[in-house]
Order: structure tokens, then C-alpha cells, then sequence
């Protein structure tokens, strides 16, 4: 518990409360008042570019470092570690005895929480077989690809069958098909009861994974909440495609409406939903013989969510490599 807490309330149905996390080093605030509440079962992410405070907003929350203000609470305990066997922990920076070879990497990572080691040989070899890695079982470390490698540190990070399942940007590496076979691997734990945290800088992966998720630029959280209520920050677009190009019905459409015209007569029109609902503006077009070709209503994305939520500067900086956009370093 860090100076300056106080305690939460209890609330069984969250498997992990922060309030006010602050991490100095160096005089700098890498985290600035975070918080955070994950249901139980839930798939949330943690979302910013590399450098925001993502790394170390997830090590104070499992105890690796205390944070200098602020009070957490996870899987019921106030002190993190005393649950430690509960938790599954993928770190950011990955690593695994070379010499090793795969089950016996994965049954050593089960006996540090516990699970004696020839349960853990047994329970490596299911994994394995289940992830389709069977033919890399008595293979050395230094013997696989990388993403194959980074897959045995995730399934030693799951041999223990934990109740809680951090994830330290475990996407990154991974080409296409594996990060899939992730996916997949993720929605399989919340299916079963786990709750699964992870951290990411790629919006695509917490739009389609997470139930919720906490937006985190200069260390600080402007949103944590569901996905959709983030995304509905922002009123839907319209986009809409009329056979004729002037009229009474023109009225109806926002001021600020965009226009294209067609080549051969027509236009497509650009404006955002008016609050009022898309019922009376058809009934405009319609009784102005607009012509209605077509008519899309796109919901916001969480991308343009971010953008709203944490600035450009924040959205430009996750679509930076990790060289240029500086990887967190506590």
C-alpha cells in the first residue's frame, strides 16, 4: 500500500480495484493517479503507446513494485503477493532458459507456483499437444523460433490454472496466425471463469477482445470503462446517397454536412447523426423526393475514441515502432 491510502471498499465481484496509483522515478511520475477497477471473468485491456505507464501501472498491481501512493486491491488481498499462486504473469520482456527444453520450461514455471514438478511435466505435455506445439516438447529453448518460444512462456504462464492472467503486451512478435491462435487462447480462459488482463499499444486487439478497458497517456487514465461506452463518446457518421442534389429536403441536413457530387448527377452527403435520430431526417428526404440510393450509419470506432479521449499526439505515438515510440524501462 503506497503513502496516502486508504482503504477500498469490499467488492468481491472485482478481481482487481486501484485507486490513486502513483509511481515516481527519478523525480518523474511514470504513473499519475490511476484507476482501475476488472470484473471478475472480464477480458480488459490496458491500452496506450509504448512509454505511457502501461508496464508499470501492471507491476504495482501484482506487487512486483509497491507504488509510492495509492491503494489496490487484487483477488480479495490487499497485499498482492500473498496470491501470487492465483496469478499467471506474462512479462514484457521475455525469457527463458536456452538450454531448456520446452516441457521442462514450462513444468519449472508451474513449480514456482507450486505445482510439483511431475504434474507439471504432465500438465506441459497437455498444453503443448493443445496448442499444437506436441512436436516442440523436448526441443531446447534455443532451438525454436521466437514466436514458438514465446508461446512455451505463455503456456508456463497458464500451467498452474490461474485464476487471474496478466499479459504484458503479449501480442507483440507474434506474426498473424499466432496472434489468432491468442486470441483464441484468451476468450478460451474467460470462457472458464479466469479473468484476463493485458496490456496493448494496437487498438485493433482491444476493440475485438476486451470487455473494457483503461485509455492511458503521460501515465494518467482519462476513461476506464466498457468499450462501448467509450465509442459512443462519439455521435455516429452518416453517410448518405441521394439521386438528386437540391431541394426542400436539403434543410433537414446538419449545417455542417459534406457534400461530393457524382459525375452524371447525385451527391453523397457527410455529417454526423443528428441527436434527433435518423426517423425525422428520412422522413425529409422522402417527402422532398431526395432519392435515396443509400444509407450507412457507422458507429465510432475505439480508434477515434482514443483520438477524442487522449489526444492525437497519444494516438500518433501508438502508431510508432516500439524503437521510436520509446519502450517503457521500470
Amino acid at each position: 500500500m503506497g503513502k496516502d491510502a486508504e482503504p477500498l471498499a469490499e467488492n468481491i465481484d472485482l478481481a482487481i480495484e486501484a485507486r490513486g496509483l502513483v509511481k515516481r522515478f527519478d523525480g518523474t511520475a511514470a504513473v499519475d493517479g490511476v484507476d482501475i477497477s476488472v470484473p471478475r471473468g472480464a477480458i480488459y485491456g490496458v491500452l496506450g503507446p509504448n512509454g505511457a505507464g502501461k508496464t508499470t501501472t501492471l507491476r504495482m498491481l501484482l506487487g512486483i513494485i509497491d507504488p509510492d501512493a495509492g491503494y489496490r486491491r487484487v483477488l480479495e488481498h490487499e497485499r498482492p503477493t500473498e496470491v501470487a499462486r492465483r496469478i499467471g504473469y506474462l512479462p514484457e520482456e521475455r525469457g527463458l532458459y536456452p538450454s531448456m527444453k520446452s516441457v521442462e520450461a514450462i513444468a519449472f514455471l508451474a513449480a514456482l507456483r507450486g505445482v510439483p514438478l511431475a504434474q507439471g511435466r504432465l500438465r506441459a505435455r497437455e498444453l503443448l499437444e493443445e496448442a499444437g506445439l506436441s512436436y516442440a516438447a523436448d526441443r531446447q529453448i534455443r532451438q525454436l523460433s521466437k514466436g514458438m518460444a514465446q508461446q512455451v512462456q505463455l503456456l508456463g504462464t497458464l500451467v498452474h490454472d490461474p485464476d487471474l492472467v496478466v499479459l504484458d503486451e503479449p501480442f507483440s512478435g507474434l506474426d498473424a496466425l499466432n496472434q489468432g491462435r491468442l486470441e483464441q487462447l484468451i476468450r478460451s480462459l474467460a470462457a472458464r471463469g479466469a479473468t484476463v488482463l493485458f496490456s496493448t499499444h494496437v487498438i485493433a486487439h482491444a476493440e475485438r477482445m476486451c470487455d473494457q478497458v483503461a485509455i492511458i497517456a503521460g501515465g494518467k487514465v482519462p476513461f476506464a470503462g466498457p468499450v462501448d461506452v467509450a465509442r459512443d463518446r462519439l455521435r455516429p457518421q452518416v453517410r448518405l446517397e441521394t439521386r438528386a442534389r437540391d431541394g426542400q429536403w436539403r434543410a433537414a441536413l446538419p449545417v455542417d454536412a459534406r457534400c461530393d457530387l457524382k459525375s452524371g448527377g447525385g451527391a453523397f452527403w457527410y455529417f454526423t447523426l443528428p441527436e434527433t435520430g435518423v426517423e425525422p431526417l428520412l422522413r425529409a428526404l422522402i417527402e422532398g423526393e431526395a432519392g435515396i440510393l443509400s444509407l450507412s450509419i457507422e458507429r465510432a470506432g475505439l480508434h477515434d475514441a482514443f483520438v477524442a479521449i487522449a489526444g492525437e499526439a497519444a494516438a500518433r505515438a501508438l502508431e510508432q515502432p516500439e524503437t521510436d515510440a520509446g519502450k517503457e524501462r521500470h
